[in-house]
């Protein structure tokens, strides 16, 4: 196993090991750099995985204290996890691509009060091949040659529904989990709640995939539970080196850059907390926009009980898609679109969520019939606002000493319109197959689509970083993760936050070799 000294500065050092930080540190390490990735939770085996949500809920959850005020639940506001592999062990492997006209949002969409929105700072035909690139590393079904995932129950009563309502673009979705057997894992069992992990190893993870395949080039240390509580600079405004909290003790490795990808929360509270005479707003932040313009997809509900049995969790969790409304129509009464997706809940979930102060009867009598439940969630775009933001609380502190993170949030009016017509959208469906009952559920989930708080951009008033995630304060510091998309887009964000780090591997690669990092 490679270790590195603590003085050895050839190293880039990572923090996070999800979707960014684990792709970014296998790429340098592939590359022939020399990688450490910092990660603040434990390393899980197959043997610590099991198919029970309950239980992988406290294996995998970052559970330490979050704050909010506005619309989110005041406790537990975000739902991130703190294992390596990150968030890609909790997702769904839900794998869509940004449409084109999401990334110029601004020049689709136009003027809309009360938003900064901007288009992406690159064009969409230059992500498109790092898509590819991305869609093949995860062997995302239906892209690349790969098949489709097959269709399970709840994907077939949503077919139908839709069909019936009128909607053509359906299938079981681009997921990043084996449809076939591949990369020495196997394909999908279909055991459903694939937000438990994955026991088989059927959905691409970093723990399963790029830290290993760092690991075997020799080049590459991953250090488990290490809290990182501060990055150090040195007299040139450069990061000299990153301090970690590991079994107690205070550590501090010294680097020749370092990338954040914190899973924007943490991101955002790395960067603040690291406050000094040069940088007196915290890192980066000359523009003020560190922690701003933070974006969250709204995600609500639709359950039906429908006039058969449907088993909706035996099958994969979001393996089913309907497309149709993801555009750009100004005639329903809103900008941009959303997802129609499959999912299921287990009969705790419904319970605690399902309705707001349902009691007795009005409970039971749908719990009663849970074999007969199809569900569906619904993904829509979420507009930049300056004043949904990831600030510090000024007395508050966790175990490590950091102040705990304020998540502030409240709906855009193009939100509620947009969340408003899905709903009416999903009660159609349901309806139009004979459904019993249909119950809508609000956006009780945490937000687990977390983006925006250190946006890309050309303007370094404007913006956190540059195109390729480099920060416009410090030269040898990055970001990768979700922080950097300057807009939401419509769909789950893993596979983009995946294409932007092999572009930006490739990037740094390149500065490296100039000599200019």
């Amino acid at each position: 196993m490679t270790t590195y000294s603590l003085d050895d500065s050839s190293v880039f050092v990572v923090i996070g090991s999800g979707a960014g930080g684990g792709v970014l540190s296998n790429e340098l390490a592939q590359k022939g750099h020399n990688v450490i990735c910092l990660e603040a939770g434990p390393r899980l085996g197959f043997g610590d995985i099991v198919n029970d949500e309950a239980e992988m809920f406290g294996k995998l959850t970052w559970l330490d204290p979050r704050m909010a005020t506005g619309k989110p639940d005041p406790n537990f506001p975000v739902w991130n996890c703190k294992t390596v592999g990150g968030t890609t062990m909790h997702w769904t492997g839900a794998c869509p691509r940004f449409e084109p006209y999401e990334m110029q949002a601004r020049t689709t969409y136009g003027e809309m009060s009360d938003t900064t929105l901007v288009d992406w700072p690159m064009p969409p035909e230059a992500i498109a091949p790092w898509y590819d690139k991305a869609e093949i590393r995860m062997g995302v079904t239906g892209t690349q040659g790969y098949p489709h995932l097959p269709p399970g129950n709840n994907y077939k009563v949503l077919e139908a529904g839709a069909r019936k309502c009128g909607y053509s673009d359906i299938d079981t979705h681009n997921m990043a989990i084996n449809s076939i057997d591949r990369d020495n894992r196997p394909s999908c069992h279909q055991l459903g709640f694939c937000t438990s992990g994955c026991a088989v190893g059927a959905k691409w993870s970093t723990l399963y995939t790029e830290i290993p395949a760092a690991e075997e080039t020799g080049r590459f240390e991953l250090r488990p539970g290490a809290m990182v509580v501060a990055i150090e600079m040195d007299d040139d405004n450069r990061v000299s080196g990153v301090t970690y909290l590991q079994d107690g003790k205070r550590i501090t490795q010294k680097v020749r850059a370092v990338a954040v990808a914190g899973n924007v929360v943490e991101t955002t509270r790395l960067l603040l907390n690291n406050k000094s005479e040069r940088h007196p707003d915290g890192l980066a932040n000359s523009s003020g926009l560190v922690g701003r313009n933070y974006m969250r997809h709204f995600t609500i509900q639709v359950m039906g009980v429908m006039p058969g049995k449907v088993n909706f969790h035996r099958q994969t969790h979001l393996a089913g898609v309907v497309r149709d409304e993801r555009k750009h129509d100004p005639s329903r009464g809103f900008a941009g679109g959303f997802l129609i997706s499959t999912v299921p809940f287990t009969p705790e979930i419904l319970a605690k969520n399902m309705l707001v102060g349902g009691w007795g009867r009005d409970l039971t009598s749908v719990l009663d019939k849970y074999d007969q439940l199809a569900g569906m969630l619904l993904t829509g775009e979420d507009p930049p606002q300056l004043s949904n933001r990831i600030t510090l609380h000024p007395e508050a502190r966790d175990d490590y000493g950091l102040p705990v993170p304020v998540i502030h949030y409240e709906d855009h009016p193009n939100t509620i319109a947009m969340k408003e017509y899905a709903w009416k959208v999903g009660r159609r469906i349901y309806e139009s197959l004979g459904a019993e009952q249909v119950v809508e559920m609000g956006d009780y989930i945490p937000a687990t689509h977390n983006m925006g708080t250190a946006r890309m951009g050309d303007d370094p008033t404007q913006s956190v970083c540059t195109p390729f995630g480099r920060t416009h304060d410090v030269e040898n510091l990055f970001i990768s993760d979700g922080s950097l998309f300057p807009t939401a887009g419509g769909c789950n964000p893993t596979l983009t936050i995946v294409a932007l780090a092999l572009r930006q591997a490739e990037h740094i690669d390149g500065e490296i070799r100039a000599g200019r990092l």
